[in-house]
């Protein structure tokens, strides 16, 4: 059954009328073709008349109670009538709760969508209330819970499989975030987005902006390949916008989704994920090292360094690949200071790694193997910093006492001045000597304050964009088969860290292709 709307639920919540049209008006300039009114956010009673001349696409009616993740204030029999007179009043949808759902009856043409609403968990009765759902009234189903590990999200899946009705379904919270791409790929109709993230309207709630520049739902089908990046946090990372674009740009039939996992529920997590299955996974903090030991081959790097930054499926399992190594030392070598019309080696020259990571360990083994000497690992947690740098025949230093040595090579392999802690530095600005090579793994945002000092005082830079780029070009070559166009992901990248500057020419590319289709 066609249900004749678009694949994109576009969420308007605001507490006043005028800037619910103004938003109404806006989001249709930006190419939503279908929109849920969240009329439990308005603060004073809702005047269906100032809303209906906005409407110039299919609406959906919502008046979300509290103990289902609503602001609706009113008794329950005051939000029945509100929602009887939003049916009447021209709305094209509504979406009914179960357990009410009954009780309101169908009116003419307005569609329903029944929905069930979990805010703490996702109940081991879930596919119980599923199939007393499937009895209701309703041209849509919908199921939303939180996810407190993957293997919820899976749940909520497998309900879209063998749906009975059309069906949407996801969960919420950081770790629910996939769920809602990949359910479209599991055959729901349509998935929400919000108009403005920032009205914190549920956990995990992505905005259109991002649906639309990032995710090509509209092209996502069930053969559609599905990669992903591990990690903890992953809401920051840029891995999504940069592989979808490339997955995009060649024609890839493939999607690249954000994947929250915890520390020390990897394994698990790719067990769960099994089921769809992912085909690859980009590896970031804390799970470099626990990848490396969970795949069934690893190539010579992730030998050498214990860390995996990729994992690539196939007929076996898990390969798995470092390509932070081979980055790190290319963007080295490029930036080596020019002595007498010729570029400095690496070979020989005295190198401090702060942190003792998954990065800093591909960084370590490969200044180690390019005959960096001597080699100091600076890093906040002793053990691991003593037996990385034993590893590379270097020394460990105390983190209080990085200070007291003068590298001609700074690494800053940890979080320190990542967004959204951009005044902060791993090192004193002082410490930061003419002809030093400074490269800092941060790549959001590419210009820390650490780059940004080094400039200032004459030290040669590598950005941890340069190094971002390359070890993902190598990743989307192990994903595809296919070479990736380095200059055209760097170019990717720079634009998804600084949209605003690209905002203009973005949308005078948008408005020719519009022409040219019309041609």
């Amino acid at each position: 059954m066609s249900l004749g709307v678009d694949r994109v639920c576009v969420i308007i919540a605001r507490t006043r009328h005028k800037m619910v049209q103004i938003e109404l008006d806006e989001a249709v300039k930006r190419g939503a073709k279908f929109i849920e009114l969240r009329l439990d956010f308005f603060a004073k009673a809702i005047d269906f008349k100032r809303l209906l001349p906005h409407r110039k696409c299919p609406w959906v009616a919502t008046l979300r109670r509290h103990v289902d993740g609503g602001r609706y204030k009113g008794t329950e029999d005051e939000r029945k009538v509100i929602l009887r007179q939003a049916i009447v009043s021209g709305f094209d949808w509504v979406d009914l709760e179960t357990d009410v759902a009954d009780e309101i009856k169908r009116f003419r043409n307005v569609k329903r969508i029944v929905s069930y609403h979990n805010f703490n968990e996702t109940p081991d009765e879930l596919e119980g209330i599923y199939e007393q759902m499937t009895k209701q009234d309703a041209d849509v189903l919908k199921v939303v819970t939180m996810a407190q590990h993957p293997s919820d999200c899976m749940r909520v899946l497998d309900l879209l499989k063998g749906a009975k009705k059309p069906t949407v379904g996801h969960c919420m919270g950081e770790i629910g975030v996939p769920s809602r791409i990949l359910s479209l790929r599991y055959g729901a109709p349509f998935m929400y987005a919000a108009f403005n993230k920032e009205r914190g309207i549920t956990p995990g709630l992505p905005s259109y902006e991002e649906v639309k520049r990032y995710f090509y739902v509209h092209d996502i089908n069930a053969k559609t390949k599905v990669y992903g990046v591990l990690g903890d946090p992953v809401a920051h990372s840029f891995s999504p916008a940069l592989h979808n674009l490339m997955f995009r740009q060649t024609g890839i039939n493939a999607v690249y989704l954000p994947f929250r996992v915890p520390r020390g529920e990897l394994a698990e997590s790719l067990e769960a994920f099994n089921n769809v299955p992912v085909s690859g996974y980009s590896v970031t903090i804390p799970h470099k090292e626990p990848a490396a030991g969970l795949a069934v081959t690893s190539d010579e790097r992730v030998r050498e360094t214990g860390a995996a930054n990729t994992l690539v499926r196939r007929a076996d399992g898990f390969h798995a690949f470092n390509t932070d190594y081979e980055a790190a030392l290319e963007g080295l070598r490029r930036n080596m200071p020019v002595e007498e019309g010729h570029r400095k080696e690496i070979k020989g020259t005295g190198a401090m790694i702060l942190g003792a990571g998954g990065a800093a360990r591909a960084v370590a083994h490969a200044l180690h193997r390019a005959g960096a000497n001597p080699i100091w690992v600076a890093g906040r947690t002793a053990i691991k910093a003593e037996k990385l740098a034993t590893e590379v025949h270097g020394k460990a230093v105390e983190w209080a006492a990085r200070h007291n040595f003068d590298p001609g090579i700074l690494v800053n392999c940890t979080p320190v001045g990542m967004h959204p802690n951009l005044d902060d530095s791993p090192v004193h600005a002082g410490f930061l000597k003419p002809g030093m090579v400074v490269f800092d793994t941060i790549y959001n945002p590419e210009q820390t304050l650490l780059i940004k000092e080094a400039r200032a005082r004459g030290c040669p830079v590598v950005t941890g964009v340069e190094m971002f780029v390359r070890q993902a070009a190598m990743q989307f070559e192990l994903f595809t088969g296919q070479k990736a166009d380095i200059e055209a992901m760097r170019e990717i990248l720079r634009r998804a860290l600084s949209p605003v500057t690209y905002k203009d020419e973005e949308e005078e590319e948008e408005k020719e292709e519009k022409e040219e289709r019309e041609d």
